[in-house]
């Protein structure tokens, strides 16, 4: 048998664009053929066995309905809401993620972004980098001192979130879908009456059309005008025009957001605030995170096509050998 044909007879994966070429797409060109979305065709769509993705493209029913042989559809990234995993069930494809191994590093920079927006840090370093310090201190800001912070999302990074403002002294009350039995802390079945009781929200939830503008006008007045926003779930949690008027009207002190709606664009009316802090969704963005993700993306496909299961199915499809 010919090279040629051995390749051909490669089960392939499908990447809906780049995931992590030194990890995933390097590992999986060894085993499966690589097939760009570009390069998807009634021919080659029926080689598709499994589809690496990190988000950029939706994978949707239409997309698998291509792919009689598609069996597993591995996310590069905690968050899947890019997957349509209901659809996936429907059709016997197994959806993964990548939990767990970036908990402690979007806890860690979510820590980061609140003291940077609480203690105005980019705004002091520019201070500094303009000269101004030259011409006098710099003002007085606000503290972290004397707040409640309240998590609204307590899964694995909410309570890493949680364990670390433990060591800050600083209380801290959740609300999320149910109560957690394991979580010690105040719980909130309404957000609205978090947002009343804390002068901190930190969101953490998944994306989707069930959190969609979660947190609202209404959530942002009864934060109030001393109330700081934290954003590193994703951008549609949080409407965007409703935070802005928040802003320009003072209804709540500031904001500190790693994630926004139409990533990579930033509404410009954010960069001309000088209470707001922005960041480029860098939450899991280390070598060392990102690594450990693509190589579950990785482990996942393999386990799987190599029948032993996947190791992260998310809850819409899970799995149970047989």
């Amino acid at each position: 048998m010919t090279d040629q044909a051995t390749d051909q007879a490669r089960p392939a994966v499908l990447l809906t664009g780049p995931v992590m070429e030194e990890v995933v797409e390097r590992q999986l060109a060894s085993r499966f053929d690589l097939l760009p979305l570009d390069a998807l065709s009634d021919a080659t769509a029926a080689a598709v066995r499994a589809i690496a993705t990190r988000g950029k493209e939706r994978v949707d029913e239409a997309l698998m309905a291509r792919l009689p042989a598609l069996k597993i559809v591995a996310n590069f990234g905690v968050g899947y809401d890019t997957v349509d995993a209901a659809a996936a069930a429907r059709r016997g494809v197994i959806v993964t993620n990548t939990p767990d191994v970036l908990n402690e590093e979007v806890a860690d920079l979510t820590l980061g972004l609140l003291l940077a927006t609480v203690r105005q840090i980019p705004q002091a370093d520019r201070f500094v980098r303009d000269g101004k310090w030259l011409k006098g201190a710099y003002p007085l800001g606000p503290t972290l001192r004397e707040r409640t912070v309240g998590i609204v999302g307590m899964g694995r990074i909410g309570k890493a979130i949680a364990r670390r403002l433990e060591a800050f002294a600083v209380p801290v009350a959740y609300h999320s879908r149910r109560q957690q039995p394991d979580v010690d802390l105040p719980y909130f079945a309404s957000l609205l009456d978090l947002a009343r009781a804390v002068s901190v929200l930190v969101v953490i939830v998944p994306g989707g059309a069930a959190t969609r503008h979660l947190v609202n006008a209404d959530v942002l007045a009864a934060l109030g005008p001393d109330g700081i926003l934290i954003n590193v779930a994703r951008g549609t949690v949080v409407d965007e025009a409703a935070l802005l008027k928040a802003l320009q009207s003072r209804t709540i002190l500031a904001a500190g957001l790693d994630v926004f709606e139409k990533e990579p664009h930033v509404p410009e009316a954010f960069l001309g605030f000088d209470n707001v802090v922005l960041l480029p969704h860098v939450g899991s963005s280390t070598h060392h995170t990102r690594a450990a993700m693509g190589q579950l993306v990785v482990d996942n496909i393999v386990a799987f096509l190599d029948g032993k299961g996947p190791l992260t199915p998310v809850a819409e499809t899970p799995w149970t050998k047989a």
